[in-house]
């Protein structure tokens, strides 16, 4: 017989004698069986990796910026009028196109992906430990917000 390798492995699965076919555990009878079941099981949800990626940006940039601020001051010495002009504009030209196009996604998305209920009163999604999930995008106010151009 002829019979191409699929439907030769097929038929030795639906063989008995191979010892396939053993019947389903309780557990597995008790399982729902559906398409997001399955899916929710092999991986972590997208909002968990988002989350975990804006954190891990959030904290690189900060190591980044505390090691030139801190270049920056042994540089710049004693003439503080020196240093903080220099590090306005570093701030000032600092892009972070990419994170705070994944801090909008997460914005707009997590509620939804969360299933996040609404609060009746304010007409928002309800706070997440008494804060808002939304996340604030990074630009020269957040660099000088964490390192000060004035001492």
């Amino acid at each position: 017989m002829d019979r191409s390798a699929a439907e030769r492995i097929v038929r030795s699965d639906l063989d008995e004698s191979a010892g396939i076919g053993s019947p389903l555990s309780s557990l597995a009878r008790s399982t729902q069986r559906t398409v997001e079941a399955y899916l929710r099981a092999g991986v972590r949800p997208r909002w968990m990796e988002r989350i975990a990626e804006i954190d891990h940006s959030i904290a690189f940039h900060r190591r980044n910026y505390a090691r030139r601020y801190r270049a920056l001051r042994e540089e710049c010495g004693a003439d503080r009028a020196r240093f903080a002009e220099r590090w306005r504009a570093l701030a000032g030209a600092a892009r972070f196109d990419e994170l705070n196009e994944l801090i909008a996604q997460h914005n707009e998305w997590y509620p939804i992906e969360r299933d996040l209920p609404m609060d009746l009163r304010t007409r928002d999604y309800v706070l997440i430990n008494g804060r808002s999930y939304r996340r604030e995008p990074l630009g020269a106010e957040w660099i000088l917000g964490q390192f000060p151009a004035e001492p």
